[in-house]
């Protein structure tokens, strides 16, 4: 009888390990969409950064453009 209760755990023990291996391969698929999707962001927010420094760069010139043909309104 104690053989096959220790058989029994034996068998449950590796059937967890195989599980947790799997488990152990499955975290690491998640941890590198994750690293993914992290450097898509990245790149993301870089683009939106070069946007908006872009815009900044136009409205400069177009407030030069409004002093230079007087289309600017007199602040009263």
């Amino acid at each position: 009888m104690a053989e096959a209760t220790q058989d029994l755990m034996l068998e449950l023990l590796k059937r967890v390990h195989a599980e947790l291996g799997d488990v152990k391969r499955e975290v690491s698929d998640v941890k590198r969409e994750v690293q993914a999707i992290r450097t898509h962001l990245i790149g993301m927010q870089q683009d939106i950064s070069n946007i908006y420094s872009i815009l900044g760069n136009h409205g400069q010139r177009l407030e030069r453009i409004d002093r230079r043909l007087n289309l600017t309104e007199p602040v009263e």
